[in-house]
């Protein structure tokens, strides 16, 4: 390890001197791109790859973890909460009626998924459920013969190990359908880059796949089991040594089908997830006051409908139906069942042969069987110009509406104690108006967009100093405005991605005595993101992802109210030995104690070395 700890400034300067970029090698990496990969990494340097993994340098998204990211990470979108913010794989969003700490807890092999896309504004209203600012959204890939086996290790007595393979073959004798299987185990272990920060992951995943030719079925099934540990992981500033230890089994069936002659299509999906999750506020002192349970049902419906060339119906449609048992909740508000609809009529008026203008206007239907129904309106129009092959400008205007309920823990918990709920927690819904342009080329894409939103009724949880809560669950109304600007540009053997984010907020919390915000005012008013990928010679590849932040102001926080982050990766691909890759990679280069969330400590510095055999 100490010979390890001696490369971290040469690396680095290495990794500076390179930026990064495109050669041949059995595991390259997809593009930096608008649309596609916009993180360097996508490989963690602390544990086994998860969907969320590296999503921390993604320029739509704000990732606040306590311990390493695929710990417990609470994802937010454009200054939302983590509770604003639904995990969409096929047409279903998957959520956890306890919290949304546990929204990202998806027992998933990343092979198994597409790259994330964020839906924000009109899309997410469409798409998104119960989520009111913005939708991470997978859909599943097909499935490819071959495999890896990944070993590897780092400093703080940290060791992984991953095995994926996939099988496909013919059905029938057409030569139109096949089949497809895999199967995947990852585990890992660490004591942490801090004291009292380790932890003991598995995860075992398998899936099955017919696929047509104009169809695609998948059978999922995933198990994940986590154990971590974190000072003050929930309860600062009154907390211990906390830890989790989190179960999460999922079943998904997913069908996509393509019909007609004008590309109509429709998807279906359907799951069922079991999460458990028995929390100990001080490890030296465990005890069962906090064992929560939850199982979630779910079918879930999204599709285009194409009339004709110009007219197309694009609709989505969700239900699902959870329960809870609790060692905390107090009384009878253990179950809840969600729907909600969403209709956006689409026309497109062909302006010559290379310019047209899309005008979609429609609504989504929101209910529970314990809240209030919410009808939200959903409106965009957009300019775009194509020529030149994939060359394209794009001009448009959106206004969007939604709405969410909250989990159990904040309003059907105990009143007082370590998390005060609040029984009286009403619907909350967004709206949020935007001006956004696109411009994409051959080497190079540009996009710009301002947004405004208001939310009403967002439930944030808040410390107050009088308090002996460690904190409260409040509703308070917000006004956020934002700007971001997200570049990429391509040479011959350097790829380079680089953002720019605005974020001001006002916030209102009525007569409530509020000291500090944990969740709705823990934002970044500036922040920066630099991703780039140089591949020097087709052996070697250099990634290099890094974050500067300036933060609002917050008095839990300790220390300072900014960040630089960097992660690092070097992969060698020895030319006689194919499919052989050995890497090293540091996470928090400059070793920043930045807390992610307030009064929670920040992650120290890990680095790691493997290898990974592909075949």
């Amino acid at each position: 390890m100490i010979k390890l700890k001696s490369w971290r400034f040469t690396i680095f300067a290495m990794s500076l001197c390179f930026q990064l970029g495109a050669s041949e090698n059995p595991r390259k990496l997809p593009t930096l791109y608008l649309g596609a990969q916009q993180t360097a990494n996508s490989q963690p340097v602390a544990t086994y790859e998860s969907p969320i993994s590296n999503l921390e340098f993604e320029p739509r998204v704000d990732l606040q973890s306590r311990n390493l990211a695929e710990a417990q990470g609470d994802v937010t979108i454009r200054g939302g909460i983590f509770e604003s913010t639904g995990f969409r794989i096929g047409s279903a969003t998957l959520i956890d009626p306890q919290t949304g700490h546990y929204f990202a807890e998806l027992p998933i092999a990343p092979e198994m998924l597409t790259g994330p896309e964020v839906l924000t504004g009109a899309d997410n209203a469409l798409y998104g459920f119960n989520s009111t600012v913005g939708t991470i959204s997978y859909d599943w890939s097909q499935i490819r013969e071959g495999g890896s086996l990944t070993l590897g290790g780092g400093d703080h007595d940290l060791n992984f190990q991953r095995i994926h393979h996939g099988l496909t073959g013919a059905l029938g004798e057409s030569g139109d359908w096949s089949w497809g299987a895999e199967a995947e185990f990852s585990r890992s272990e660490s004591n942490g880059t801090i004291r009292f920060g380790d932890h003991d992951f598995n995860r075992s995943t398998g899936r099955i796949q017919l696929l047509g030719p104009n169809s695609q079925t998948d059978l999922f099934t995933g198990y994940q089991s986590k154990f971590f540990g974190w000072p003050e992981l929930y309860a600062a500033p009154f907390g211990a040594n906390e830890t989790e230890n989190l179960k999460t089994r999922l079943i998904i069936i997913n069908h996509e089908q393509e019909y007609g002659t004008d590309g109509s299509n429709l998807e279906l999906s359907a799951y069922s997830r079991r999460h458990s999750d028995h929390y100990i506020f001080n490890r030296f002192a465990p005890n069962d006051a906090f064992i929560h349970e939850t199982k979630v049902h779910s079918l879930a419906l999204s599709g285009q409908h194409r009339f004709h060339s110009a007219a197309a119906l694009n609709y989505a449609a969700q239900f699902a139906s959870d329960s809870i048992q609790s060692t905390t909740l107090e009384n009878t508000f253990t179950s809840r069942t969600y729907s909600k609809i969403s209709l956006l009529p689409e026309y497109t008026v062909a302006l010559n042969d290379l310019e047209s203008l899309n005008l979609r206007a429609g609504a989504s239907f929101d209910d529970t069987n314990r809240d209030d129904s919410e009808v939200s309106a959903i409106f965009d129009l957009s300019w775009l110009r194509r020529s030149n092959g994939d060359n394209s400008e794009r001009i448009y205007l959106s206004y969007a509406e939604s709405s969410q309920v909250v989990g159990y823990t904040a309003i059907g918990g105990p009143l007082t104690g370590l998390f005060a709920s609040n029984p009286e927690l009403d619907r909350e819904t967004s709206q949020n108006l935007e001006l956004g342009v696109s411009l994409k080329r051959a080497n190079w894409s540009f996009e710009a967009a301002a947004f405004y939103r208001w939310d009403d009724d967002l439930a944030d949880w808040t410390y107050t100093a009088t308090n002996t809560s460690a904190r409260t669950a409040r509703n308070l109304d917000t006004e956020t405005l934002g700007f971001e600007l997200i570049g990429t540009r391509r040479w011959k053997d350097l790829e380079a991605i680089a953002s720019y984010t605005y974020l001001h907020k006002d916030e209102n919390y009525g007569s409530a005595p509020v000291d500090a915000s944990f969740y709705a005012l823990n934002y970044a008013n500036h922040r920066i993101t630099l991703g780039a990928i140089w591949r020097p010679l087709s052996t070697i590849e250099v990634r290099i992802d890094n974050e500067w932040r300036q933060n609002e102001a917050n008095d839990l926080r300790e220390g300072s109210d900014s960040a630089l982050f960097a992660n690092v990766g070097l992969s060698y691909y020895p030319p006689k030995l194919t499919g052989l890759e050995l890497f090293f990679a540091v996470d928090n280069a400059w070793e920043d104690d930045f807390q992610d969330v307030p009064g929670t400590p920040g992650r120290g510095d890990q680095y790691s070395g493997g290898a990974t055999y592909s075949w």
